[in-house]
């Protein structure tokens, strides 16, 4: 899907227009990739599962010690979307919390205020049902606390990259063989019509869609288990989907490591299928 630059932002308390918003070049966003970001969809016009979203980024601010007081961006938000000329329309905004502008120290600044910007944009949630991607298998050399939705994703970028350079949708990632996350999106495994994911911890984001697909599971009656699989049993599981934001459950086709299909699908598989239909009643439903 082609993207394009917003028309309209918001910036530390003002709305302006994208070609006049500007930061100090002494930004520790800029400077370090000190700061977070966080994206909600909405569908229609309409916000799905912001408090969630809310509650991730303040828990981030919180790990890295930014003080900010994100319940005062409530209206920013439904801004957004008017200024994005998105009402009744599906997309997601886009919110950035820096630590704010000082001397390039290592150390955090003794008084530094945050830079904040907030901006909408669209994004095609329909038909996600009706695809499914090739995905890559790849070591995960990131740092320990991707539990933080940090701005500073040179290793998620790096293993994207990877991976759509070779005609791949996505990395999958997997530290000592135990797999983790995509680069950009959470992975489910299903064995015998349990369905299988890596744990919350320090090893993986707290997906928000993640979470949205453990409850559509028990809300089901299929059998969730939190953990790990290694990548020798990649060729013993039925299905594999990837969740995420904007990637919702989207089914995977195959999954190669070393230039081998560890697994193969042609056709979505049946459990995948239901949490799809789910997934589409509850924010179709939700709106």
């Amino acid at each position: 899907m082609k993207k394009s630059f917003p028309k309209r932002v918001f910036l530390n308390g003002e709305w302006k227009n994208a070609e006049e918003a500007k930061i100090s070049v002494f930004d520790r966003g800029f400077v370090f990739g000190d700061g977070l970001y966080e994206v909600i969809p909405f569908y229609n016009g309409k916000f799905f599962l912001k408090e969630d979203h809310l509650n991730r980024l303040s828990y981030g601010l919180k790990e890295i010690n930014i003080e900010f007081e994100i319940d005062g961006i409530n209206d920013v938000l439904l801004k957004a979307i008017r200024e994005a000329d998105l009402d009744g329309s599906d997309g997601a905004a886009y919110i950035q919390v820096t630590r704010g502008v000082a001397p390039r120290i290592h150390s955090y600044p003794s008084e530094s205020k945050p830079t904040v910007l907030i901006y909408a944009f669209p994004v095609v949630l329909e038909g996600f049902e009706e695809k499914s991607v090739d995905v890559l298998v790849s070591e995960d050399y990131r740092w320990h606390r991707c539990d933080i939705k940090s701005t500073s994703l040179v290793a998620n970028v790096a293993m994207n990259n990877e991976a759509v350079k070779n005609g791949f949708h996505e990395n999958v990632l997997h530290r000592n063989g135990v797999i983790t996350e995509g680069s950009h999106s959470s992975v489910f495994f299903v064995r015998n019509k349990v369905v299988y994911t890596h744990p919350n911890g320090k090893f993986i984001l707290p997906g928000i869609t993640r979470k949205a697909t453990i409850d559509l599971c028990r809300a089901n009656n299929i059998q969730i288990i939190e953990t790990p699989l290694s990548i020798d049993q990649l060729s013993t599981v039925d299905e594999v989907f990837l969740t995420g934001t904007t990637t919702q459950i989207l089914a995977v086709r195959s999954v190669v490591m070393n230039g081998v299909a560890r697994f193969k699908q042609n056709q979505i598989g049946e459990i995948t299928r239901i949490l799809q239909q789910e997934l589409i009643g509850k924010t179709r439903r939700y709106i």
